[in-house]
């Protein structure tokens, strides 16, 4: 611990514990408020740990403001601090989605029910096609001929992945991977190949393929994967859950799945606390702990095992550009996940209405945050199938 720190741990768990409980907006609204409260009205932090923090999160796979909270955590208090931040930021959440599941549960057969939820999923397609075209404008590059020109490989990682996404309705973690290390042989080839990093990547591959004997097991396997694979923020772990969750093990089906996106983004804190939502109505209880703790795990690991070395790592231009290319391709997997999960739930002309008034609000009134629209879709789908 660093006696230095301006405030005590219990300030900070705190302070985690509101801002899980009143943060909405998703994760760059998140990472907003944390600079905001901790470097500018409290100082805390300084700007060079923040700048730090936020570079950590965005190399490392995982949602980016929980490692981001981790890695501030960190800081002054080391594990123990990273421990208690990141669990104060999401345990609000976690216990809100994990309530909405028991609600689901014992409602989400009547008709009012159905009706929320039929105006809800159509906007949630609105809001992960834009999710979609921001996150790849921001890591790729804009759509004109100048950005493919200069970043041909990445779009090539990208098309290629949204493609075989769409087809196959899955993802390649064995994809990412090789985008990854193609664009870093290309861009910034390492003088020497560490054999460790490479055997850690294998030992990992073959952890997370071992003894699949419950449904426990299975989610704890797939969940890891999801936390440990996924680059990108807030909704880029979309396509991964669907191809898991509703295409290969058929733990939710297709219009559940996307009242699970939609629970995420009504309730504060990280969106990738959906999979607590998931876990429970996959397996109670015990499902939404497992989903959750093996989805955050890896972030957690990823954050604060090389936090105390990391401004050595931050300027590695090999590393920097395997997350790239692992980047392109999961931007990519999600492109191709909307097309899936939109072929399948715009069903007809009301939905399809609602889903293009979402990205046009999103487009042209910037100011609304996706929990507005959220609950005007609710209302919207309740008018449509109870009184129309």
């Amino acid at each position: 611990m660093d006696k230095k720190a301006p405030y005590t741990i219990r300030e900070l768990i705190i302070y985690f514990l509101k801002l899980g409980t009143t943060g909405f907006g998703g994760p760059v609204a998140l990472v907003g408020y944390m600079h905001r409260d901790l470097v500018e009205k409290r100082k805390w932090i300084s700007e060079e740990e923040y700048k730090e923090g936020l570079a950590l999160a965005q190399l490392a796979p995982g949602p980016l403001a929980a490692q981001l909270g981790i890695y501030l955590g960190f800081v002054h208090y080391r594990i123990t601090g990273a421990t208690l931040a990141g669990l104060a930021f999401v345990m609000p959440s976690f216990v809100m989605v994990v309530l909405l599941g028991m609600a689901y549960k014992m409602y989400g057969g009547l008709p009012w029910m159905q009706a929320v939820f039929y105006g809800v999923g159509a906007a949630v397609i609105g809001i992960i096609t834009i999710s979609s075209y921001k996150l790849t404008t921001k890591s790729i590059g804009k759509f004109h001929y100048q950005s493919v020109k200069q970043n041909w490989l990445l779009w090539l990682f990208f098309t290629v992945a949204a493609i075989i996404t769409f087809i196959t309705r899955q993802e390649s973690i064995l994809l990412f991977m090789a985008a990854g290390l193609l664009y870093m042989f290309v861009k910034a080839p390492p003088k020497t190949i560490g054999r460790s990093s490479t055997n850690s990547v294998l030992l990992l591959q073959i952890g997370l393929v071992a003894g699949e004997d419950s449904i426990l097991m299975k989610m704890a396997i797939f969940f890891a994967k999801a936390g440990a694979f996924v680059f990108g923020s807030g909704l880029a772990i979309v396509p991964f859950l669907h191809a898991g969750v509703v295409e290969e093990n058929q733990w939710l089906t297709e219009q559940q799945f996307l009242d699970a996106v939609a629970v995420a983004m009504i309730t504060p804190g990280p969106v990738v606390i959906t999979v607590g939502f998931i876990g429970y109505l996959a397996a109670g209880f015990p499902g939404a702990g497992v989903a959750a703790l093996a989805t955050f795990l890896p972030c957690y690991l990823f954050t604060v095992i090389p936090a105390p070395y990391f401004s050595k790592i931050a300027k590695s231009r090999p590393v920097k550009m395997f997350v790239d290319g692992i980047t392109a391709a999961v931007i990519g997997a999600l492109a191709g996940a909307v097309g899936v999960i939109a072929t399948n739930s715009i069903v007809d002309l009301p939905t399809a209405l609602i889903t293009i008034a979402t990205i046009l609000t999103l487009i042209y009134i910037k100011k609304i945050q996706e929990p507005y629209i959220i609950l005007i879709a609710a209302v919207l789908g309740v008018i449509i199938k109870l009184f129309v």
